[in-house]
């Protein structure tokens, strides 16, 4: 079952190459629409298709079940879509989907790897206590008003960046999302039960790149631990795409002419 998505199409002239493709999945809580304002800048050069996960956007009734589930659907929807070269960035969540992608589908239609914000994996010791956290998350989702929840949730550690404006910018954007669906993708992808990553990611022949907010310490510690070629972005926390959109392109732009086109 495809999940649901939508293409922007590069804006060039007849006969020039929009190749390879530039492929985004969000994070928890977002939906396609996240991209916008990246994709009105990157559309410019790329084709561009954007996709709601599961339990998100108008592919809020698809259940996750699991990672191998979740990649599989992944892996349907752009097989559904005839995506032929791509490049997969993620933010988030749709950064640890995208790595588990690269590193369990040998595809040599995928082109590059670009990660925002992703975690690689937990240590087996830190794994019961993650899960217990996210058990206590799903729940709230799933019983109390979502307004609510999310109210708490954007007090995380990794939101701090975030002024009140924001936060409550957030809070009325994310309130229409369905909090089963929710729920149902937070333990399916729970940290808790993703294998870890990164000695795999660095082994990739692919390019694969990672991004994070000069303001999001834990990310940048992460990133710049791992062997992978990373680039800070300036005025931004955790949600570089979204804080400091413009910052982002110009680094997205930099990295493809690395890839080529």
């Amino acid at each position: 079952m495809p999940l649901y998505c939508k293409w922007t199409r590069a804006k060039l002239k007849d006969g020039a190459d929009a190749a390879p493709t530039l492929v985004f999945l969000h994070g928890l809580l977002g939906n396609h629409q996240d991209w916008q304002k990246v994709i009105d800048s990157l559309s410019n050069s790329f084709n561009c298709l954007t996709i709601d996960l599961p339990g998100h956007g108008n592919s809020h009734t698809i259940k996750p079940v699991n990672f191998n589930v979740v990649d599989t659907l992944l892996h349907e929807t752009l097989v559904h879509e005839q995506v032929q070269e791509y490049v997969l960035i993620g933010y988030s969540l749709g950064a640890r989907v995208s790595m588990f992608h690269a590193c369990h589908q040998f595809n040599r239609s995928l082109k590059g790897l670009i990660l925002e914000g992703g975690h690689f994996g937990l240590p087996m010791g830190e794994r019961e206590a993650r899960w217990i956290n996210d058990v206590g998350w799903a729940e709230r989702f799933r019983q109390e008003s979502i307004i609510s929840v999310l109210a708490d949730w954007y007090q995380q550690a990794v939101f701090s960046s975030l002024t009140l404006a924001q936060c409550e910018a957030l809070i009325a954007y994310r309130q229409y999302n369905d909090g089963n669906g929710v729920a149902d993708m937070l333990l399916a992808t729970s940290l808790s039960k993703q294998p870890e990553l990164r000695d795999k990611l660095e082994q990739l022949t692919i390019p694969t790149h990672y991004i994070y907010g000069e303001w999001d310490h834990k990310f940048q510690r992460l990133a710049q631990e791992a062997h992978l070629k990373s680039h800070g972005v300036s005025d931004a926390g955790h949600n570089v795409h979204v804080e400091n959109p413009k910052g982002f392109c110009i680094v997205i732009n930099h990295i493809m002419t690395m890839i080529g086109k």
